[in-house]
């Protein structure tokens, strides 16, 4: 805690939250210096406790409301605050929402010099019980009564001690303290760094939730007895990690047999089944996922005659719904497993006449490399945070060397409003598209993770 030299008390500050950054941080001024404040809304008055000084600015923590904004939210979580894997919870949902719209629209202003001529509403979807992923820490520390489970701490390495999460899947809550009993138990409690969690839709019926036990050790066999009879008793799919993330074998299923994994989960609409492992990238929110193929399918508006390139492809999440639509779709993506993966979905589906994958780094494609993937009539981009600066790069030269090669709609899904505004610009300076809209997609409710989704059309298209 930052205090005053002479008095040895905690230095205290009177502002007024201007805005909210990037991280959900209440932005206020104080002597001329920006004050970084966790806890504060836009529209309130505080009294913070002085954190941390820095040559550019100060950071910050409420410690009174003294003037409390209309949208500000009681935690439905205990740990909020303390646990790192919430940011907003004291924000009303709604107005969550309308803090990453603004940020996306700031972001593309400010670092692409572009704005949207249509705003697109924002996607949205449950607020508690929707993440379907997630990586679980673990630690044995015997000073806070043993193993730990769960979130890192705000700011910290410390794993948080938490009793519930409202966040996380409810089938997946409720094993946070089981969880913790059962690692107890191991002899290698101390070398299991990691629970990673997926959740789909079983084969059979209801959730499938798959844990993955990242081990630094082998098992011994009484561990091995006592992770079966935790996956059957809890009905659970229970896998071991060895290595890295392709090392993952089955140990068990809900049931404490072998039989093959029913992890997967269903577009409805367009009549696709996605199985996959439980360390394939899929998204967190699978109702907001849904939608938001529904939106880009829809927004890139493709012909029965069209072939469709979808970049960072994945195992198929857009492509398979697109190749419903659209004569062919190629899908590229730079990891071999989800190539092979996103290839059995499409013989699942029925769908492999209609697209064909392959593995290529797109962060190193250049402008040769992309003429020699062939015409393609749209593109759909759903990059990692780092975006897709050489795409949109190979993709305006095409565009300023010969129009009518160039694809006439992008559609641009992006986990980062930083790199697709860096993108964007790129896209209408250099390649002479247009902006056409843009709007946030809340897949992460109560952090300030900005997903969004942006439409590029040609000016002579």
């Amino acid at each position: 805690m930052r205090r005053d030299a002479r008095m040895g008390e905690p230095v205290r500050l009177d502002l007024d939250i201007e805005s909210l950054d990037l991280e959900a941080h209440g932005v206020a001024h104080h002597d001329g210096k920006v004050v970084f404040v966790s806890g504060g809304l836009p529209g309130e008055r505080v009294r913070a406790i002085l954190r941390r000084r820095k040559p550019r600015f100060d950071t910050a923590e409420v410690e009174t409301v003294l003037r409390e904004s209309s949208q500000r939210a009681r935690p439905r979580c205990p740990h909020f605050g303390v646990c790192g894997g919430c940011s907003m919870q004291h924000l009303d949902p709604l107005a969550q929402i309308a803090v990453k719209q603004r940020a996306l629209e700031d972001q593309l202003h400010h670092l692409g010099k572009v704005s949207p001529e249509i705003l697109l509403r924002p996607i949205a979807g449950p607020a508690w019980g929707y993440r379907y992923r997630a990586r679980l820490s673990v630690r044995n520390v015997p000073k806070k009564g043993g193993v730990l489970v769960g979130f890192h701490e705000r700011g910290s390495s410390y794993v948080a001690d938490m009793h519930e999460c409202h966040v996380l899947h409810p089938g997946v809550a409720r094993l946070l303290m089981p969880l913790r009993a059962l690692v107890s138990a191991l002899s290698l409690r101390d070398r299991l760094p990691q629970i990673e969690v997926a959740v789909g839709e079983a084969h059979s019926g209801g959730a499938c939730i798959a844990l993955v036990f990242r081990v630094l050790q082998e098992p011994t066999d009484d561990d091995l007895f006592l992770l079966r009879q935790f996956a059957q008793t809890e009905k659970v799919e229970l896998w071991l990690q060895r290595a890295g993330p392709d090392s993952i074998e089955l140990l068990c299923d809900r049931y404490g047999g072998n039989s093959p994994s029913e992890l997967g989960y269903r577009l409805a609409e367009f009549n696709v089944v996605m199985p996959y492992r439980p360390t394939d990238f899929t998204q967190v929110n699978h109702a907001v996922n849904e939608v938001l193929v529904r939106r880009a399918v829809a927004l890139l508006e493709p012909a029965a005659s069209d072939r469709i390139a979808d970049l960072f492809c994945g195992l198929g999440n857009f492509s398979l719904p697109l190749a419903r639509r659209a004569a062919q779709v190629v899908g590229i993506e730079g990891s071999a497993t989800l190539v092979k993966r996103a290839s059995e979905n499409a013989v699942l589906n029925q769908l492999e006449q209609r697209s064909s994958f392959s593995a290529r780094n797109l962060f190193t494609l250049d402008d040769a490399a992309w003429q020699s993937l062939g015409h393609f009539d749209r593109v759909l981009i759903d990059p990692p945070r780092e975006g897709a600066l050489e795409v949109c790069k190979a993709i305006a030269a095409q565009a300023t060397r010969a129009s009518h090669e160039a694809p006439h709609r992008i559609v641009y899904v992006s986990c980062n409003p930083a790199t697709l505004a860096r993108d964007a610009g790129i896209l209408v300076h250099l390649g002479g598209y247009r902006l056409l809209s843009a709007g946030a997609v809340n897949m992460f409710p109560h952090t300030s993770h900005v997903e969004s989704i942006a439409v590029f059309d040609r000016l002579n298209g």
